[in-house]
């Protein structure tokens, strides 16, 4: 089996990428989960890395489950409260994981991201697509629903109706479409697609390190919390960012009109 994840740090921006592009970086059938929460910790444990960038290796991001494996549940003696359990011990750590990250996230979807693919990019905070991306929440096709959180994350990215409409149907949208939904933030010609999202990755990394974590965090508990419960959160987080020496550096910068320099 081939190194499923590769982890590449560059300064403050770490790219991990797919490596299972035979298999078309299949999300089961293999220890990707396991690998992914192992850099998922590494990177929330590490000051220094500021931004992350998701993509695969070859012509897919993500196909999804692994077709072999799933034949294997249907098939074998796996009773539906040990599937449970499988799916609450396996991938769906990987959302609660990528949510509770504070270091932001692109997704460079270079390929295919199909089923618990398409997810897990709506995992991520960024989304750029290269011209050859393409994008099913495909599960219905082969009689199983979203057990990964596809069913809250892809609502809020692109609205109830059009959620429904790549659910029920299960049809693949590309990157045009996807552009034109909301799904994604850009598309790329392939050539460019690692270049924009590094782009993008200096961009974000070109602030102080916890305003971008405390921001995403903020962003991130919008999603399901009142708005006194995040005002509160607020409040706290930006009395602790006016006593960071990056703000001081970026008031004084503002005033004596130059770059400000952060560490």
């Amino acid at each position: 089996m081939p190194d499923t994840l590769l982890y590449q740090q560059d300064g403050p921006v770490v790219t991990l990428t797919l490596n299972d592009p035979e298999r078309r970086n299949p999300l089961t059938g293999n220890d990707i989960v396991d690998r992914l929460l192992e850099a998922i910790a590494r990177i929330e444990a590490d000051d220094a890395v500021r931004v992350v960038i998701l993509t695969g290796a070859g012509t897919a991001f993500s196909a999804g489950g692994d077709i072999r494996t799933m034949q294997q549940q249907a098939t074998g003696d796996h009773g539906p409260m040990k599937l449970r359990r499988d799916y609450r011990g396996g991938i769906q750590r990987l959302p609660l994981a990528l949510f509770n990250l504070e270091v932001p996230v692109i997704a460079a979807v270079n390929g295919a991201a199909v089923g618990a693919g398409l997810d897990l990019s709506c995992m991520c905070d960024i989304r750029i697509a290269s011209e050859h991306a393409k994008f099913a929440e495909s599960f219905v096709k082969l009689g199983l629903i979203a057990g990964d959180g596809g069913s809250w994350l892809l609502p809020k990215l692109i609205g109830l109706s059009r959620a429904a409409e790549m659910s029920f149907t299960g049809e693949t949208i590309d990157a045009r479409q996807a552009l034109e939904w909301n799904l994604v933030s850009r598309v790329v010609p392939a050539t460019e697609l690692m270049d924009a999202a590094r782009v993008m990755a200096a961009r974000i990394a070109a602030n102080p390190t916890h305003a971008v974590r405390l921001t995403k965090r903020l962003i991130r508990e919008s999603l399901h919390s009142r708005l006194d419960t995040v005002l509160e959160m607020a409040a706290m987080f930006q009395a602790v960012s006016h006593q960071t020496p990056e703000h001081k550096e970026a008031v004084d910068a503002f005033l004596e009109k130059r770059a400000p320099k952060f560490g």
